[in-house]
């Protein structure tokens, strides 16, 4: 449906606002047609929603600001205390008399991982005390939120003397700059006024280097990444280029790009001098409760869901036809999930052959549902056993914090509700947290962890925000695998309109 309505102009001097047609989609969100205005009416709208963001980063700042000062230092464990920090350790401290929790919590409003959050701490904390001139711009909407977020990133550093002095020669020409050029240019100042500031950074981006492994757009690619000095760097991607040249030069028809893939990749897996100690592959082989073949229900479950002798057997004789075995010095770990994903066993081969063998005691396997193993059960001791560290860590995979991704070799197995509380030392009642948001839970005030029965964590702000994590490989309810059969008892969706509507 077509209809009219009045939409302001552009802002410049005499715009009254034009009559542009609209039109409305199934959403009830009306949009601008775009056969019925003008290019440059549109251009000049784009130009808006650009200031309007720009204005929204500003604002947004200033919320930022606002809840920081509400969580003063003085709030964190001091030191001499239990759980104090440590004077060595590096990030998780914003500094400026803000709690050291803070960070986690803006993470956890604006549901972005901690390190994304610290950034818009770090630059509205920068605008604020060295970029003033900027900062206005920015909520004037004159300057857009890329390039103000260029200049806090290169000065925020350096004082307050020296950024003011680089934003003096910048401010005037940044929105004519592309965002690289303003960066490069603002460093090059800042460098020639404060080498210190320049050195400083250096050290910070050496403490904070990291290999990332980031997942591709394509099913089964990821790409690994370093951040180096430049001349590592430029010298580890020489050899690579040189070696796949060669590869080239010898007849393979690969692209050179995926010869360069192939090449780092046997460096890092294969090289036999690189002096480093040899490692051991850990691998967990993860097969479907449905899809080994039982879907019954009946009293005495596992989790909803029983682990029967027929599974077991059923599993077994499929790890014998591919032939798995544990790597050499490493390990190899059965996790059977349900058809949510949801993780109801971990078994190890000797377990598995062990169980195969003891079947049910007192039926036949072709007709029992008796379940024969499922998650370790509780233990009175405050310390978890090393099955339920195998369950959890096979569970949980990473921390579970929201938006954390620390692997679960870097985090500490917690009790959701404390052995001090009366909380269980039960699979139902450990997850992985780092070691920063383990102490942020035992230590920040206003902080609350729950934990459902499935794993299934709920972690909540002292502001009042909650944020759910399930476990990495569970669904959400009522969404399942493609093909995936439904679970006992649940009804089949209706069989979709032959000729739905156009809406």
């Amino acid at each position: 449906m077509t209809t009219t309505a009045e939409l302001p102009g552009p802002d410049v001097p005499g715009s009254l606002g034009a009559r542009v047609d609209v039109f409305w989609v199934g959403s009830g969100h009306a949009e601008l047609d775009p056969f019925a205005v003008s290019p440059e009416r549109v251009a000049a709208r784009l130009q808006e929603v650009q200031r309007r963001r720009a204005r929204d980063a500003a604002e947004e700042a200033q919320l930022i600001l606002a809840l920081a000062g509400a969580r003063p230092a003085s709030a964190d464990p001091q030191p001499g205390t239990p759980g104090a920090r440590h004077p060595g350790w590096s990030g998780g401290d914003p500094g400026d008399g803000i709690s050291e929790f803070f960070c986690a919590e803006l993470a956890t409003v604006l549901n972005l991982g901690r390190t994304t959050a610290s950034k818009k701490l770090d630059h509205a904390l920068t605008w604020q005390k060295k970029l003033p001139a900027t900062f206005a711009a920015l909520q004037a909407g004159e300057l857009d939120e890329p390039r103000a977020r260029a200049l806090a990133e290169v000065l925020q550093h350096t004082n307050t003397a020296v950024a003011g002095q680089v934003e003096d020669a910048l401010l005037p020409e940044a929105s004519d700059l592309s965002v690289y050029k303003l960066r490069d240019w603002a460093t090059e100042l800042m460098v020639e006024l404060d080498a210190e500031a320049a050195d400083l950074r250096r050290e910070e981006a050496e403490k904070t280097a990291d290999v990332h492994l980031y997942p591709s757009a394509t099913a089964g690619r990821s790409t690994v990444a370093a951040e180096l000095p430049t001349d590592e760097a430029v010298e580890c991607y020489d050899v690579v280029d040189q070696l796949a040249k060669m590869l080239k030069a010898d007849g393979d028809p690969r692209r050179i790009g995926a010869l360069r893939a192939h090449v780092l990749s046997l460096l890092i897996r294969r090289s036999a001098d690189h002096g480093l100690p040899g490692v051991a592959a850990n691998v967990t082989v993860t097969a479907g409760l449905d899809g080994l073949g039982g879907t019954g229900s009946t009293p005495g479950e596992v989790n909803g869901l029983p682990i029967t002798a027929a599974h077991v057997g059923e599993l077994l004789a499929r790890v014998g036809a591919l032939g798995l075995t544990a790597p050499d010095g490493g390990t190899l770990t059965f996790a059977i999930t349900g058809p949510d994903g949801q993780l109801l066993a971990t078994l190890t081969p000797a377990e598995l052959t062990r169980l195969a063998r003891r079947g049910c005691p007192q039926h036949s396997e072709s007709s029992c549902d008796c379940p024969v193993t499922g998650p370790p059960p509780t233990t009175g001791a405050y310390e978890p056993t090393a099955r339920q560290r195998a369950f959890t860590t096979t569970r949980d995979r990473r921390c579970r914090f929201p938006n954390c991704g620390q692997r679960v070799g870097w985090t500490d197995l917690d009790h959701v509700t404390s052995a001090a509380c009366g909380g269980a030392t039960d699979c139902t009642n450990l997850c992985c947290l780092c070691r920063s948001h383990h102490r942020l839970k035992t230590f920040a005030p206003g902080w609350r962890f729950t934990m459902n029965p499935d794993g299934v964590l709920q972690v909540t702000t002292p502001s009042g925000i909650t944020r759910t994590t399930r476990p990495p490989g569970m669904r959400p309810p009522g969404m399942r695998a493609p093909g995936m059969r439904p679970p006992p008892g649940a009804a089949e969706p209706p069989p979709a309109a032959d000729d739905p509507p156009p809406f």
